[in-house]
Order: C-alpha cells, then structure tokens, then sequence
C-alpha cells in the first residue's frame, strides 16, 4: 500500500470521526434545549423543537453506525486492539441503539402530541441512554485516535 492510499484512508477515518462528533454534538444541544423547557406542555414552539430533536437524535445513531461501527463490522479495520474493543462493546451500543428508536417511535410525529406527560421522564432516561452510548463511543474514537499518533 503507497503512502498516498494511507494518507488517503487516514484522512477519511478523521472526517468520518468528525462527522460523528458533529452530529452527536448538534443532539446533545437540541437535548439541553428540550430540557430547558420544562415543565412540557403541548406549545407548538415544543412540539417543533421535540421533531427536531428526534431527527437529530436519529441522525446521529445513523451517523455512529456509518461513520464507526460499519466501517468496523466490514472488517476494514485493520488494527486488531480496535476491533476487539467494537467487538465487546457493540453489543451494548446496539441495545442503546433500540432505546434510541423507541424514544423516536415514541415522540416524532407528524401529529401534535397532545399528552407530554412522561416526556420529562422519557428524557431523564433517554439523557442517561446517550451518556452510556457516548462514554462507549469515546472509548473506541480514543483508541482510534491513540493508534494515529
């Protein structure tokens, strides 16, 4: 493999990385909105902030599975202590992944939801979901980063 095709393929896993990060970062935010207008009723100004938030949220589970994961379970990745890792702790991301969904399932609609009443506690856990998901993730992108240094 010529130096060009590694710089190439270094330079792509970074973007990818960063992709992650972008749309993980644009969640967590839409999240802290979210939480900052409690206590939930059914405003529109809320209804469109929770769509938002859903497609971020969505976005950025896609974002973890293409950007990492994928890349991974293809067997692309060629540093074994980093797919080890991908492989003890995917099967906790995937469970995440379903909690994730449900959230979606659960609020994203195309009709106003007139009972926000658990929306307040579907948050609660769901922020816990995302911490647990991230702390994961973080495990992974820092190996990836260590392995490039």
């Amino acid at each position: 493999m010529g130096v060009q095709s590694i710089v190439e393929r270094r330079a792509n896993s970074i973007d990818k990385l960063n992709t992650l990060i972008e749309t993980r970062t644009e969640t967590l935010a839409l999240l802290n909105q979210l939480i900052n207008m409690r206590p939930f009723d059914a405003s529109e100004e809320i209804q469109t902030l929770l769509e938002e938030f859903c497609e971020s949220l969505v976005d950025y589970t896609a974002s973890a599975h293409f950007q990492l994961y994928r890349f991974i379970e293809e067997g692309r990745e060629r540093r074994s202590d980093v797919s080890d890792l991908a492989k003890e702790i995917y099967p906790r991301i995937a469970a995440m992944t379903r909690d994730i969904l449900d959230f979606n399932e659960k609020y994203d609609s195309d009709v106003p939801l007139d009972d926000l009443s658990m929306l307040d506690r579907d948050l609660s856990r769901l922020g816990e979901v995302l911490a647990d998901r991230i702390s994961e993730e973080d495990k992974i992108i820092n190996l990836l980063i260590q392995a490039r240094s």
